[in-house]
């Protein structure tokens, strides 16, 4: 094989070496573990939605400086790199962690998630240089999909640590996917090189802020997609919400094994790639902006059901409903977000709906849940993201297509 036949599929083992990540990082073990065992005090939600806001509200803040430098020097190779090993190295760190290192267990994560999540950033950027237009949306597709093989793979390579109750250990294992899985990018994907900027680096990163306030006084030109960001900004929140402190949720609060809770993650990671499968199909078929009032719809009943829910039989279809509307939802927002965005804005639009709205949009969620879940427990706190879907839901309607 050619350097030019293997940049694609290096550049999906990339989003298959962060789903690793995010799978037992973000999802599974180590919230559970960082809730359960490193805090002592009884307020592990609390603290746990601390550590989610925190990384994605670095991350917002940074994404507008790292976009105008990667743009302006032709080095996003180079900054996905350093992302990458902060991610590797904050990840086997938290192998030290003991009881009670709930500081170092929230800085860790902070910056191991600013690493995974910044170096996203940088990877969606490689796209454009490595297809052409007219196959954006099938090689994005793949990477989705490879994605979902990386988070199941995660599982199983760990699966012997979690059944033997050797938590930590998984993230050394998941460390070490990560760095292995992301070196095919860095080998034999091309970054196309241009004219670099003489302006030095504080001059980029104001032109990156400043950016930032033309793009959003650009978007309010544009009701429909006005609109659309402040519902996706929203239920987007409520959905990354879930992500975080579902695993926590079936542990505590309905007393799940680990077993259990690696064939409820296996499921839903199955059921996701139907449901993506799908609903894209109906999409195509009936439009968007259908497809997300759908998919919220079915999101506001998983919340009923998870809180009404009393038993594991009872959660596991729940939880199999979640796989339904998990990709479909964020697939459909990526497709209506074509359809509302203006040819002439399609990169200034897309960068402000990923780079910012994106990564901003988990930040008050995790930290709404966990503040309501430490005062009054884990199903009053999971009630206040349904509030989240409903004005998601609402200002959707708003949109004209």
């Amino acid at each position: 094989m050619t350097r030019h036949t293997l940049k694609i599929p290096s550049w999906t083992l990339f989003d298959f070496a962060n789903s690793s990540f995010a799978m037992i990082m973000v999802t599974f073990v180590f919230p559970i573990y960082f809730g359960n065992f490193i805090v002592t005090d009884g307020h592990g939600d609390l603290y746990w939605g601390l550590a989610m806001s925190g990384s994605m509200l670095l991350v917002a803040l940074l994404a507008p400086a790292l976009g105008a430098i990667a743009d302006a020097t032709s080095s996003k190779k180079k900054f996905l790199f350093v992302f990458t090993l902060i991610a590797v190295a904050c990840t086997a760190g938290t192998y030290f962690l003991v009881p009670g290192m709930v500081l170092a267990g929230i800085l860790l994560f902070v910056f191991a998630n600013a690493g995974f999540e910044g170096g996203i950033v940088f990877y969606d950027a490689f796209l454009p240089e490595i297809t052409t237009p007219d196959k954006y949306g099938r090689i994005s597709g793949y990477g989705f999909a490879v994605g979902y093989f990386g988070s199941l793979a995660a599982i199983v390579v760990n699966m012997g640590l979690l059944e033997s109750e050797q938590y930590k250990e998984t993230f050394l294992v998941t460390a070490v996917m990560f760095a292995v899985f992301a070196i095919p990018l860095f080998l034999f994907v091309p970054e196309a090189k241009r004219q670099a900027s003489s302006d030095p680096i504080f001059t980029l990163v104001k032109n990156g802020f400043k950016q930032v306030r033309k793009t959003v006084t650009n978007i309010r030109q544009y009701p429909n997609v006005w609109i659309f960001l402040i519902a996706f900004f929203l239920y987007n929140d409520a959905i990354l919400t879930v992500i975080g402190f579902s695993g926590r949720y079936a542990k505590n609060t309905l007393g799940f094994t680990t077993a259990d809770l690696i064939m409820l993650l296996m499921m839903v990671q199955v059921v996701a790639v139907i449901g993506s499968l799908l609903f894209g199909w109906y999409a195509d078929k009936r439009g968007a902006k259908r497809t997300i009032m759908i998919t919220l719809c079915i999101w506001l009943l998983v919340i009923l059901g998870a809180f009404f829910s009393e038993d594991k039989t009872s959660f596991f279809i729940v939880a199999g409903v979640v796989g339904l509307a998990l990709g479909s939802s964020q697939s459909a927002s990526r497709s209506m977000m074509a359809h509302l965005t203006p040819k002439e804005h399609t990169t200034e639009f897309f960068g402000f709906y990923d780079g910012f709205c994106g990564k901003a949009s988990a930040v008050i969620g995790p930290l709404t849940f966990g503040i309501l879940s430490d005062g009054f427990g884990q199903r009053p706190a999971i009630v206040s993201l349904g509030v989240f879907f409903l004005a998601g839901l609402w200002l959707v309607r708003k949109v004209k297509e």
